[in-house]
């Protein structure tokens, strides 16, 4: 295979298998779906390594060419989120049904992970080839454990860009939104609730908290990114009190921040403690603790950046339609490489938004054929001008 020829049936069978090895996270379970991905790209002639992040979990790193220069560096992940309820069949079928695969993963990101790898193969795996770096990252769906290791070796000068291989309906995106996670904890003093003034209420004070970070959530939303849209909050979890005659003396949340670029979840951390503390808490007798628990960052590439043009000459000899460089809501392994000064673009088959971590995951064959001659005209074109 050379050139920018690609197989559509090929992409399916590979997109069809890496469906089926399943690797849910939580609670972890990538190490089926890795074996599949080693044994495809040593078959197809890559350089393989496999680096243990954590036991049974291993980054695969894949590499094509051996030419000069710093190459083109290619991100995507290994695990799906857990099937849920709600599905009309088997959530790991990987079946072609009406033009679409379907299955948990096939959208985000499988799909195109097997794009990626059958466009690697269109590639001239030779000497006079610039480098090009298949990351594929465990953990990406939970605590970044993958991308946190990844980057450890990375610096400005180690790639001269980054194509990271997630849903975007073959749309460049340029811009996205980092995350943080928040655990909020407030404690106080039981008390037989006969008698609550004696107690110090945990929930009542939490309360307010959860009130304070739903008033703020509004006030973002007055300031957008104008890629990314605003910055947001959202509550995901309580827990607190030990019965209902007790007052409570303990109550936790957690929240999810989502981060504008440039934005530091060390700083959101320091502001929550800040604008929380001005609620009276400790009036209250209350004690509050705020601890970051995960962060990811976000990343903006300016838009007369090499790689924005050169993916977007690549859609077009692809046959994809035409689309101007966006932003993106989620947030996803691209901040962390962008962080070393790396410009990053991501770009996928499927929709984020209408496919990824919802029951009965699909994607578009047509979309999966499109996204394979996209990567490898993009591939291709790596190390020239």
């Amino acid at each position: 295979m050379t050139g920018a020829s690609v197989d559509p049936g090929e992409v399916v069978a590979l997109a069809q298998r890496l469906v089926r090895a399943r690797g849910q996270n939580p609670p972890g379970e990538e190490a089926a779906t890795v074996a599949v991905l080693a044994e495809e790209c040593r078959r197809r002639g890559f350089e393989v390594t496999l680096d243990e992040v954590a036991p049974g979990r291993a980054n695969l790193v894949a590499r094509v060419g051996g030419g000069p220069g710093p190459g083109l560096l290619v991100v995507s992940h290994s695990d799906v989120v857990p099937p849920g309820d709600g599905w009309s069949g088997d959530p790991f079928s990987g079946d072609v049904r009406d033009g679409r695969l379907h299955g948990r993963g096939s959208a985000d990101t499988k799909g195109g992970l097997a794009a990626a790898i059958v466009a690697l193969s269109a590639v001239d795996n030779t000497v006079d080839q610039p480098p090009i770096t298949l990351a594929v990252l465990v953990d990406e769906e939970e605590l970044g454990l993958g991308i946190r290791r990844f980057v450890r070796d990375l610096s400005t000068n180690s790639h001269s860009a980054c194509l990271v291989v997630e849903p975007t309906g073959l749309q460049p995106v340029i811009a996205a939104r980092g995350d943080a996670y928040l655990e909020i904890t407030l404690t106080g003093l039981a008390a037989h609730s006969g008698n609550p003034s004696d107690g110090r209420n945990a929930i009542h004070g939490m309360a307010h908290v959860i009130a304070e970070i739903e008033a703020w959530h509004d006030e973002l939303a007055a300031s957008p990114h104008p890629l990314c849209g605003p910055a947001t909050w959202s509550v995901g979890t309580i827990e607190g009190g030990q019965a209902t005659s007790t007052v409570a003396a303990h109550c936790r949340i957690t929240a999810d921040r989502r981060l504008l670029p440039g934005e530091s979840a060390g700083d959101v951390r320091k502001e929550v403690e800040s604008r929380l503390q001005a609620l009276g808490l400790a009036a209250r007798g209350l004690t509050l603790d705020v601890r970051l628990t995960m962060d990811m960052p976000g990343f903006e590439t300016p838009v007369d950046d090499p790689i924005v043009d050169n993916v977007a000459a690549a859609l077009a000899s692809a046959g994809a339609p035409t689309s101007s460089p966006t932003g993106w809501t989620a947030a996803c392994d691209g901040g962390f490489v962008a962080a070393r000064g790396i410009p990053v673009v991501v770009l996928g088959p499927g929709s984020v938004a209408e496919q990824a971590h919802r029951p009965d995951e699909s994607v578009e064959v047509a979309e999966l054929a499109t996204a394979a001659r996209a990567y490898a005209a993009l591939f291709r074109h790596v190390g020239k001008s």
